[in-house]
């Protein structure tokens, strides 16, 4: 997912926001009922994805663990609407994500305006991800189904 999202959704622009691929496949894989890995996913996300970003790693990391439990919260309250318990961690999972990147690009001495960076980046980001978030949960969903199959009560 960090290749396709350096490669090809990088290229996908609002404003100057953009896809985050590897947020919507952690937030999916994460809301998903019978997946018992998410917390490990959510770390080798972090490490993955601090390899293709300015941004330092331990900011990175952060933020994708953080929204891995966020995500986890959110499938614990809506417990009967995954679909509602996605759409919800990835709004927050982006407004995260950016915070932390831009608090450790300014705590490393980068001038950012944080009002422009809010509406230029932040708020089209979420668009971006909200408007993919459905059909990433949908197919996350069937991998998940896949992996790790119901029971069969005979």
């Amino acid at each position: 997912m960090v290749i396709f999202q350096s490669a090809i959704f990088s290229q996908v622009h609002l404003l100057y926001g953009t896809i985050d691929l590897v947020l919507l496949v952690v937030v999916a894989w994460a809301v998903q009922e019978r997946v018992k890995t998410a917390w490990h996913w959510g770390v080798i996300a972090g490490l993955l994805a601090s390899l293709a970003t300015a941004v330092p790693a331990l900011a990175i990391i952060t933020a994708y663990v953080l929204i891995t439990g966020i995500a986890i919260y959110m499938r614990q309250i809506f417990w009967q609407r995954p679909l509602l318990a996605m759409i919800t961690a990835t709004f927050l999972g982006t407004l995260i994500t950016q915070a932390i990147s831009v608090a450790a690009l300014v705590i490393n001495g980068t001038p950012i305006p944080l009002l422009e960076a809010f509406y230029m980046i932040t708020i089209p980001s979420a668009m971006l991800n909200l408007l993919l978030a459905v059909p990433v949960y949908a197919l996350i969903g069937d991998l998940a189904s896949w992996l790790y199959p119901e029971a069969i009560e005979i």
